[in-house]
């Protein structure tokens, strides 16, 4: 099939006129074709700005000829999915993906692919050494120090063949080799946070030299707030310095260390205001901070500092009145607020209300479509907790606006309970602040009144509040 796609697109390509020399070229083609696709289109897109929607032919391929491509990285979707690509004037871009294993199967073929195939491998690298915190985050720092040292060397290795072979223009060489740095920045910092946080007697042993590229950041970098190590980065630095500040300059029993207290986000909001001039990148970091502050406020009063918060640094960001919104949601999900009447549509297509569904003690959990991997998870553990308390009724609440026949065709697919299963059915609410929403679950009295709004699944005191929960 990948070979029907490259002769298919190679004509495609000729026809346009995309085999000039690069150098006389002004236009970037970029085709490809998605097995099992998710719906009959792929969007391109920069600076969360659409570049243009490509739509698929009966052989689910697509082609087309761009104009006034600028250097640089492009993200794509093919909803609920996305990745990104680099894209230059003169690139001939060839994209192969197969929906049941989005990231593993996607590859890049045609002139200019070898820069976004070195970009989704360093993703790919990141995801197996995000795993690989989970068991080295314990080590001794020195050690630690040594494995991310041999990583960021064998990434610099390896663009350095690579770029022998491929001779990458000067913009994604420094494009490249400062995504190595940053992604090696960003193990650092996840370890510094991690045991300044959780384990003392390595923080004791943290070398002086350990976090010394500290010097060297660069915050304001727009070449790279695509990256999502650069953004990752920046986020658990900002989360690092947090903590230390604790460590340093305040009482260890200080409400900072709690991530989602109100001073722990003002602290790194302010911080954020402070370091980052370029607003396009500051807004990302204070608009998800601010989201963080609200969803886990559990009373107006702090709800009310948040917005406060960001009164005081005269925060301009377009998602200001969204963040406002967030805010009238979270006050409706407080304790001792009634929901009960929360308008459902069953699998059948019947709309219930929410106090209406069962005799039992409710607990919702969230999902969307567009966030598979979290759902995934979510109802593997869901169903472990509907067999070890029967007491407790778990109903699935799917926030997506319309898409019924997809909702329903993922609840078949993955063998949820489809009894159990409900979707959203309130127009008035702004679906994408309800995607905040995700990790939390809302434990709720037999007549809909708001027990607990707060609680995640996997987090060590779950459990401890379903049992209190349940004895209430």
């Amino acid at each position: 099939m990948r070979y029907h796609l490259l002769f298919f697109l190679i004509g495609v390509i000729l026809f346009t006129g995309c085999t000039d020399s690069k150098k006389d070229q002004k236009g970037t083609f970029i085709g490809g074709q998605i097995m099992n696709p998710y719906n009959p289109y792929f969007v391109l897109s920069k600076d969360n700005k659409t570049i243009d929607t490509l739509f698929l032919d009966q052989n689910n391929q697509f082609g087309k000829k761009l104009e006034d491509i600028e250097p640089g990285i492009y993200s794509f979707k093919h909803p609920p999915e996305n990745q990104i690509m680099y894209l230059e004037p003169g690139d001939s871009v060839l994209v192969w993906l197969n929906t049941m294993q989005f990231d593993e199967s996607l590859n890049f073929s045609g002139t200019g692919a070898a820069k976004s195939s070195f970009l989704l491998d360093m993703f790919l690298n990141n995801e197996r050494n995000n795993n690989m915190m989970l068991s080295y985050y314990k080590i001794n720092p020195t050690e630690f120090a040594e494995i991310t040292d041999s990583i960021k060397k064998s990434r610099k290795n390896k663009l350095k063949v690579l770029n022998e072979k491929e001779q990458f223009s000067e913009s994604f060489l420094k494009l490249a080799n400062n995504s190595i740095d940053y992604d090696f920045y960003h193990l650092r910092e996840r370890y510094t946070f991690l045991v300044k946080k959780y384990y003392n007697e390595l923080a004791q042993q943290i070398p002086d030299d350990f976090n010394s590229y500290r010097k060297d950041l660069n915050f304001n970098d727009t070449q790279l707030k695509e990256y999502y190590g650069y953004l990752n980065f920046i986020e658990d630095h900002l989360r690092t310095l947090s903590i230390e500040r604790c460590l340093d300059e305040l009482d260890t029993n200080s409400n900072c260390f709690e991530l989602h207290s109100v001073e722990n986000i003002q602290y790194r909001i302010n911080l954020a205001d402070s370091l980052i001039e370029q607003n396009e990148i500051k807004n990302i970091f204070i608009n998800r901070l601010a989201i963080q502050g609200l969803v886990f406020s559990n009373n107006a009063e702090k709800i009310d500092s948040i917005l406060g918060i960001l009164e005081r640094i005269n925060y301009k960001g377009e998602n200001l009145p969204h963040l406002k919104q967030m805010a009238t949601i979270q006050k409706r999900l407080l304790p001792g607020n009634n929901i009960g009447n929360l308008p459902l549509v069953t699998f059948e297509d019947e709309i219930v209300r929410l106090e209406d569904i069962s005799n039992k003690k409710i607990v919702t959990y969230h999902w969307s479509l567009q966030a598979p991997e979290h759902y995934k998870w979510q109802h593997s553990i869901i169903s472990n907790l509907r067999e070890k308390y029967p007491e407790l009724e778990f109903v699935g609440i799917n926030i997506d606006e319309g898409s019924k026949q997809a909702w329903r065709n993922t609840v078949q697919a993955y063998n949820m309970n489809k009894n159990r299963e409900y979707k959203l059915n309130s127009p008035d609410i702004n679906i994408n602040l309800l995607k905040n929403y995700l990790n939390k679950l809302i434990f709720l009295d037999t007549d809909g009144t708001i027990i607990n709004g707060k609680a995640q699944l996997n987090t060590p005191n779950f459990e401890r509040q379903i049992l209190e929960f349940l004895n209430e």
